[in-house]
């Protein structure tokens, strides 16, 4: 389960991160040592969105001893925890080790690497591996990977100490990179792209392994996991056209995700847009538009272990 919010290869938009995924359950076929540098980026270019939300959890959770960073990718945001919580040992987990030397050598540069940790293996067993249990453990759009999430978020209460606070960032709103009217193709593009990659997230959550179909009710979800349920709010990251360059090569990689995953269900039209935008040679593409801009927002919702 690599995730870092968005982001690999089959899922540019739900995951992040975070990096972050699509189904990676059996993801051997993913090539996450050549995916790393995409995937790092991506969430760098997510950094403000993760200090606020970050700062917002530090608000609650004073002075955590062992934060876990559960679907870390290749460790962005669990150094950020490192940054934001200078007392706390972290501790990433992913399924792709190729990701996890990412974290550790970013640890490393950071000057964190002594109180930084990994652990490779699927979620949520692998949480089975941490030597005590988690003051703030972290899900950064890597539950939506796991076929039964109530089950998932039951065993991440479990590895969570007395007062303890588990932190979800799920849902939020689709992103936008571009106006509704670009001048080629229809007006409209990416909220018709909006309604076929609602259908294709059904889809892959219905492929994974023992999945289970849940009303998406984060609140509810965690109280029936044991925990009582804090806070929810949401974290914009609003990045204004003329884009930079890692917005735009974002951007870029993102369209260029959702064109080949979603071919078949846009119509020829659609297409045809999307190829241009594409297009290095083409006037009107993302790499040389003036209105290229990044316009994301994620939720956080909280819950605290009370026994």
């Amino acid at each position: 389960m690599a995730h870092d919010h968005h982001d690999t290869a089959h899922e540019h938009r739900h995951d992040q991160g975070h990096g972050h995924g699509q189904g990676h359950h059996g993801h051997t076929d993913i090539d996450w040592a050549g995916m790393g540098p995409m995937l790092e980026s991506s969430a760098e270019l997510f950094a403000s969105l993760y200090e606020r939300a970050l700062g917002w959890l530090a608000q609650e959770v004073t002075e955590p001893g062992l934060i876990v960073d559960a679907g870390s990718g290749p460790g962005v945001v669990a150094c950020l925890f490192a940054e934001t919580f200078p007392g706390a040992r972290i501790v990433a987990v992913d399924g792709a080790e190729p990701l996890l030397e990412r974290a550790r050598a970013r640890a490393e540069r950071q000057g964190v690497a002594d109180r930084f940790g990994t652990i490779a293996g699927e979620l949520p067993d692998a949480l089975g591996e941490l030597d005590y249990p988690a003051d703030l453990l972290w899900a950064g759009r890597s539950l939506h990977h796991l076929g039964d999430q109530r089950a998932a978020l039951a065993a991440f209460a479990r590895r969570l100490a007395p007062g303890g606070t588990l932190a979800v960032m799920e849902g939020g709103l689709p992103p936008r990179y571009l106006p509704r009217d670009i001048g080629i193709g229809r007006p409209g593009l990416q909220a018709r792209i909006d309604a076929v990659e609602a259908e294709w997230f059904t889809r892959m959550r219905q492929e994974l392994p023992g999945h289970v179909a849940e009303t998406e009710d984060w609140p509810a979800l965690l109280a029936a996991a044991g925990l009582k349920p804090t806070r929810s709010h949401t974290f914009l990251l609003d990045l204004p056209a003329p884009a930079s360059d890692r917005a735009r090569a974002y951007v870029i990689a993102s369209l260029s995700h959702m064109r080949d995953r979603l071919a078949q269900a846009l119509d020829a039209e659609d297409i045809a847009t999307l190829d241009r935008l594409l297009d290095p040679g083409d006037e009107a593409s993302l790499h040389r538009r003036p209105d290229v801009f990044v316009l994301e927002a994620h939720t956080v919702h909280t819950a605290v272990r009370t026994v």
